[in-house]
């Protein structure tokens, strides 16, 4: 089909685990930084000073860090009825709430257009130019979703939210139109088979021709229209149920109520606020009762609560088990032996069902003996804190021992923990600019912002400039809290890179010359030809820039003095969001539907969790972090301390981890077809199989509040695969950050050239393969993903 559900808004699992973990201050489950707490701090190179003496990057800290230096940067923004407004990101269209209307009308006709042409192409030369017009034709109708998916959940002016939604809502029912129709399809499929055709088709164009006709093929198309009906039906029940399963979920017990004498150990302030005539009644879903998992003294008490806590209600077991079984009705309607078979075979890396399971189970089996320790750490401390001998634990033992154990750690640490003060928010971003100048040849430069530009007066713009090639993208950074405000970290691409061809700059041209009143008008024919949005004139093309926002909700210091400091995970994110930036920053390829981030959804993890090495890397963090107050350097084993208690138990985390994306994959498989099918049983025997840790007891059904389970479905595995996939590139690629590797420009080269600039017109695996130098991978085969399985080992564990 038409392809615009590769998103412009990414929002990964790893962002959402941060925003979850940053308001209930958990640590996260798998360590950022393998090897980190064993580097000799006496070889540390340290450098804080600019990477290129031509190039001053202190305004770049300052527009973030001193809030005068910013309004004295961005006063266009406050003068905006002094200037013409350029519309929002610049598009010329987007000038008002009408405006988002007019796009999408001019957009729908354009593409109608190209949807003639491609319908009736006959001639070879028709068909040799067929995939760039489908490519052009996706792009055009993402012009409008991207940015308008963008606008309705960002935007704080509730007219223009309103208008983006609508300018969506008529965009997405025309592609739907062109997705129950087989004419492009069959055109496409006339293509494809013509071998001359395929002759002329460089290695980009075949990959988005083939993505195109698998997108035809899972959208039923190929199917009688009554199977069509019953495929539209279908995919509609799943969105409900779906819906339905993430917003309504809830516990069998909503509350529990104990003598506040059996909640001894918990935060006495907490305790007081649920306490009413002596007795606690805490929300069984509520931050205070997993707290209390972690610090309740009386074991009756805490068994209590891991009941509740880990019981999910009846209703919600039957949403979910409806929702499986119309996925698995849905893909055998499809031709497909399951639902995981359906996702997997031609957007994943894994490509199979199996294959993930061989991944999955050789990462179990090298994980399992480093929980057996942790395991046999955990009963020591059981048995010094009741002065006898555990012979076991119990699951609601875990969680309370493992924070003993933190707490022990904690108490004899050499060092406070006041890394928020080396973190600024400007210095950070001063840092990811020169480490990107060092490995990629690229900087970011502040750019003011005509009237118009942005949505929020917070919004500072960066240009991402390159040594070689210019003016590469646009980068537009609203990073601080506000109310209206999603807290979800994330990454969106608001338009694509793609090349504009001569003849569509003439067409466009044309049609701007009779553009009736309450269009807008355009300085030249490039410039209409990308709505008033920035281009790139390199190597004698025309290229649309990447233009794309980041959002985060760091808290701003108003009415006080200082700039706003990051704790060590929102630092981590911040990386964790610029590696997807840079992804799609340096994959600037010539068709929009393999730019940046659209490729194999457990391949774009890879460039964004691969920063987190770089984040923990005391070479990089030389580079930056400095005492906002002091300009003291950061002393690192600030940093190894951090790391050390956040990683003690990372086994166990991801021994979690292992079993929920097993469970996943079992729920996808065909198992929900049949009539005996039991969603609680078999988790249960997942955890028994293949769990050191204490399993859940009988009686619970945790299944109930795993929410990803919708937005996933049978691809929850691609976090792990990538925090594995990560590490080893961190280890090859730049030597684990030894020896001043991380700033290494070679290795920065090694990674962009092999595997970056790609986005996802080339296989992944030989991507991967390439950047690795290690031929085993360039099948991505079953016995290549069980490969990737085999690489946890003792070094990841913190002793």
């Amino acid at each position: 089909m038409i392809k615009t559900v590769r998103s412009g808004l990414w929002t990964c699992s790893r962002c959402l685990r941060q925003a979850a973990r940053a308001r209930e201050h958990q640590k996260r489950w798998l360590s950022s930084a393998p090897g980190a707490a064993q580097i000799d701090t006496s070889n540390i190179p340290v450098d804080h000073s600019p990477t290129d003496l031509k190039h001053d990057d202190s305004l770049l800290r300052q527009i973030f860090d001193s809030p005068p230096t910013f309004k004295d940067f961005a006063r266009p923004f406050f003068k905006i009825g002094s200037r013409e407004n350029v519309g929002l990101f610049r598009n010329k269209y987007l000038t008002s709430p009408q405006g988002f209307l007019v796009f999408a009308d001019v957009t729908i006709r354009r593409a109608q257009k190209l949807v003639n042409k491609v319908l009736n192409a006959s001639t070879l030369e028709d068909y040799k130019a067929l995939v760039r017009d489908l490519d052009r034709l996706s792009d055009l109708l993402c012009r409008v979703l991207d940015v308008s998916d963008f606008v309705r959940v960002t935007h704080p002016d509730e007219k223009i939210q309103a208008a983006a939604s609508q300018a969506w809502s008529l965009v997405y029912q025309y592609m739907n139109q062109l997705n129950t129709a087989t004419g492009l399809s069959d055109q496409l499929g006339k293509a494809l088979a013509n071998p001359e055709v395929m002759a002329s088709w460089n290695e980009e164009e075949q990959t988005v021709a083939k993505l195109l006709q698998q997108d035809f093929m899972k959208s039923a198309i190929h199917l009688p229209k009554g199977s069509r009906d019953q495929f539209v039906d279908l995919s509609q029940r799943i969105s409900e149920l779906g819906s339905h399963f993430v917003q309504d979920m809830q516990p069998e017990q909503r509350f529990l109520e104990f003598p506040s004498s059996k909640l001894y150990g918990m935060n006495p302030q907490i305790a007081r606020r649920y306490t009413r005539g002596g007795v606690i009644r805490l929300p069984t879903m509520s931050p205070e009762a997993t707290v209390a998992l972690r610090s309740v003294h009386d074991e009756e008490t805490r068994k209590a609560i891991y009941y509740a806590t880990r019981t999910a209600s009846s209703r919600s077991i039957q949403i979910l088990e409806a929702m499986l079984k119309s996925r698995a009705e849905l893909a055998k309607l499809s031709g497909f032996e399951s639902y995981s078979q359906m996702a997997l075979h031609d957007k994943m890396m894994a490509k199979t069902p199996e294959s993930v399971h061989q991944f999955l189970l050789a990462l179990s089996k090298r994980n399992a003996p480093l929980v057996e320790e942790e395991v046999a750490a955990l009963l020591r401390e059981k048995s010094n804190k009741q002065q006898s001998a555990a012979s076991d634990l119990q699951p609601w033992d875990r969680d309370y021992y493992m924070e003993s154990i933190r707490s022990s750690m904690r108490s004899r640490r050499r060092n406070d923990d006041f890394l928020s003060a080396y973190f600024s928010l400007g210095t950070v971003m001063q840092g990811l600019s020169r480490l990107f100048t060092r490995l990629y040849g690229i900087r970011l430069v502040p750019r003011d912002t005509l009237p118009g530009e942005t949505w929020h007066p917070d919004v500072r713009r960066l240009d991402v400039v390159s040594d070689t090639d210019g003016h590469v993208a646009v980068l537009y950074c609203d990073l601080f809290y506000r109310d209206d405000k999603s807290p979800n970290p994330a990454h969106f691409t608001v338009r694509c890179s793609r090349e504009i061809s001569d003849a569509e700059i003439r067409e466009v041209a044309e049609q701007n010359a009779t553009s009736t009143e309450g269009f807008p008008k355009f300085e030249s024919p490039i410039d209409a030809a990308n709505d008033g949005m920035h281009v790139s004139k390199q190597s004698g093309a025309v290229k649309q820039l990447p233009t794309i926002a980041l959002v985060c909700d760091f808290e701003e210091n108003r009415g006080r003095n200082g700039p706003a400091l990051l704790d060590y995970y929102q630092m981590e994110t911040l990386f964790h969001e610029m590696g997807h930036a840079i992804h799609s920053i340096l994959a600037r390829t010539s068709l929009q539907n393999v730019a940046g981030t659209r490729c194999a959804t457990d391949f774009a993890e890879l460039p964004s969790t691969l920063m987190e090495h770089f984040c923990a890397d005391p070479s990089v963090l030389g580079l930056f972090a400095r005492h906002h107050v002091t300009d003291e350097p950061l002393p690192y084993e600030m940093v190894i301390d951090k790391l050390h208690i956040a990683r003690r138990f990372e086994a166990s985390d991801r021994e979690n981890q292992i079993i929920l994306a097993m469970l996943d994959q079992q729920y996808h498989s065909p198992l929900p077809n049949q009539d005996n099918f039991d969603s609680t049983q078999i988790y249960l025997d997942l955890q028994r199989r293949y769990g050191k840790l204490p399993p859940d007891p009988p009686g619970t059904r945790w299944q109930g509040f795993f929410g990803h389970l919708f937005g996933y479905g049978s691809t929850y595995y691609s976090y792990l695969f990538d925090q594995v996939l990560s590490k080893r590139v961190w280890q090859i690629v730049f030597s684990a950050g030894q020896n001043g590797a991380a700033l290494d420009r070679a290795n920065g080269e090694r990674l962009k050239e092999n595997l970056l600039k790609w986005g996802g017109s080339r296989d992944p695996w030989r991507c991967l393969s390439d950047a690795l130098q290690d031929e085993r991978l360039v099948d991505g085969d079953e016995k290549a993903m069980s490969l990737v399985g085999s690489w946890v080992d003792r070094e990841d564990h913190s002793q």
